[in-house]
């Protein structure tokens, strides 16, 4: 059995076309278009490529970003003043800190400074306690875990009552992506460093996530045939036949699982594409939000 793939950049590209029609929609009543602030702390290579892809994306479907570069050398109460600064302009509906920041900054208190209803990496310890509640709706939902369950969706993956495994605990992917499973009422078991017999937890799941940073860690005896596997990792290896030296692989062995599972994603093409298009999508609700709350920049 050969898996379906989950094409990422294809259900990418039709939320992209509906953020793109929504914008001209509200720039045609309201007279402006949504406004992203990215603010980048020193020279990182990637956050710098990671930074320019999202405003190319938010260009193409008309949304303004207003770009901010800051040194690596740039201390605590400057990152803050600017944060501030951008949460109390009405053309900015969505602050994006780039992470990681330099390790002298406090990313925690960085991030609080962001207003609630501008947060729309979900972030924000409000939106994160209203997603581990029952009954309780953030403003946003972080853009990684929703583009997760966006797909299973799309691969027609079967939530109620699956026993669904997420391997990885972190706060922007793992944790999340375990509160949303749970609220769509899979049984949920989430996996770390310390777990028992890790391929023998992975191998009851229905929905397998991997999302822990280790290149092609899930193996196909890993993995219960016929699973939806989502892989959220993105890891360069070393690859001396590649043209530029390197190549990026996922947290699953691709060419393994896709032979016993029944839908898997590929990495590059599967997550990524959805993150950037969730992140154009909360900064479209959080301009509709703003339009709610009657604040228009003049």
């Amino acid at each position: 059995m050969t898996a379906k793939i989950i094409d990422g950049e294809a259900v990418a590209s039709k939320i992209r076309e509906q953020v793109k029609a929504d914008v001209e929609e509200i720039v045609k009543t309201h007279g402006f278009p949504p406004g992203l602030a990215t603010v980048l702390v020193g020279d990182n290579p990637a956050s710098r490529q990671y930074v320019r892809m999202k405003q190319n994306r938010c260009k193409k479907v008309g949304i303004v970003s207003f770009g901010h570069t800051l040194s690596a050398e740039t201390g605590q109460d400057e990152v803050e003043k600017l944060v501030r600064e951008l949460g109390e302009d009405p053309k900015v509906h969505g602050i994006l800190v780039q992470l990681p920041l330099p390790d002298h900054l406090d990313e925690e208190a960085v991030l609080n400074t962001i207003p609630l209803h501008k947060d729309i990496d979900g972030f924000h310890p409000v939106n994160i306690g209203r997603l581990a509640m029952k009954g309780r709706k953030p403003l946003f939902i972080p853009c990684t875990p929703a583009g997760v369950i966006r797909l299973l969706e799309e691969a027609d993956a079967e939530f109620d009552g699956a026993e669904a495994v997420v391997l990885g605990r972190s706060n922007i992917v793992g944790m999340p992506v375990a509160m949303l499973l749970i609220h769509r009422n899979a049984t949920v078991t989430v996996c770390h460093s310390r777990t028992k017999d890790l391929p023998g937890v992975c191998r009851r799941a229905d929905i397998l996530v991997a999302a822990v940073g280790r290149p092609q860690m899930v193996k196909a005896d890993w993995v219960k045939p016929g699973a939806y596997v989502i892989d959220v990792g993105s890891n360069r290896v070393d690859d001396p036949e590649s043209e530029r030296g390197y190549r990026w692989v996922g947290d699953v062995d691709f060419d393994e699982v896709k032979e016993v599972a029944g839908a898997i994603t590929p990495s590059p093409g599967g997550v990524g594409p959805m993150t950037i298009a969730g992140l154009l999508q909360n900064t479209l609700r959080a301009a509709e939000l703003a339009i709610e709350r009657g604040e228009v920049p003049q």
